[in-house]
């Protein structure tokens, strides 16, 4: 018989399943904030989609999660705003108003969108 490499047979599967937790947080602005200014609202100063107060802004996962803002129901660039989570007086949304644009009027509406991906893999081997 001649001779021959022997190896192993493995087959292996592999499932992966991306659950998205998407969280909106709304503010309303109390006073202007003009052009060059940043407007900082604190985790406390937002509501849920139930209109219950928020206590804390959550995590980020790295590298699976994004945020996003809105004012006045357009989504801004992503460099104007910095997203810090955490409880009241720690978790907050800075925006920076740019200098050559126009500022944000009183009662005008912030949404904060973030969205957390939690990703789950199963692996199922045949030899």
């Amino acid at each position: 018989m001649a001779l021959q490499l022997m190896k192993l047979f493995i087959s292996a599967a592999t499932t992966t399943l991306v659950t998205p937790v998407n969280t909106r947080f709304f503010y309303v602005t109390e006073a202007d904030a003009a052009a060059g200014t940043s407007l900082t609202i604190d985790a406390a100063d937002f509501f849920q989609d139930n209109g219950e107060p928020v206590v804390e802004l959550p995590d980020l996962e790295l590298n699976n999660s994004y945020f996003n803002v809105y004012v006045n129901g357009v989504l801004q660039m992503e460099d104007l705003s910095t997203y810090t989570p955490g409880i009241t007086a720690v978790g907050s949304l800075a925006f920076a108003v740019p200098a050559d644009g126009e500022g944000i009027l009183a009662g005008s509406p912030v949404v904060l969108e973030v969205v957390n991906f939690t990703p789950a893999s199963t692996t199922d081997v045949e030899t």
